[in-house]
């Protein structure tokens, strides 16, 4: 037989896996209940913005686009880093801001190296 505490414990956990599961079900039966249901020709269609698509939606991009984007969500949530730097730093003011150029060097690093490779050329290289 297993001591009480052990069982109190057990069915804590049990009951937060009965919370979780209910609030992920729930949502997922109400909004199938609740839904509109369509048909018909327009529903297999492209909708971009109220826009009617010209040509087909399988056009090919150069990957320059995808390494561009990523570099930019790399660098904009490095950003976000720093609020949180300058807000936490501030006993050793030279240490701090020592920290934060040779951050902010790197990331300039990175730039560099990708404009170098030319990711922000927007004309393909013959």
């Amino acid at each position: 037989m297993l001591p009480k505490e052990l069982l109190t414990d057990f069915l804590a956990v049990a009951l937060f896996v009965a919370v979780g599961v209910v609030f992920a079900v729930v949502p997922l039966i109400i909004s199938s209940l609740v839904a509109r249901r369509s048909s018909g020709v327009t529903r297999d269609e492209t909708y971009e913005s109220g826009m009617e698509t010209i040509g087909s939606a399988w056009i090919q991009f150069t990957a320059a686009y995808y390494i561009y984007a990523l570099i930019f969500v790399a660098f904009d949530v490095d950003v976000l880093y720093l609020f949180p730097v300058a807000i936490a730093y501030g006993g050793y003011a030279i240490r701090d801001l020592v920290e934060v150029v040779v951050f902010v060097g790197i990331l300039s690093l990175a730039i560099v190296y990708a404009w170098c490779k030319g990711v922000f050329e927007w004309q393909p290289k013959k």
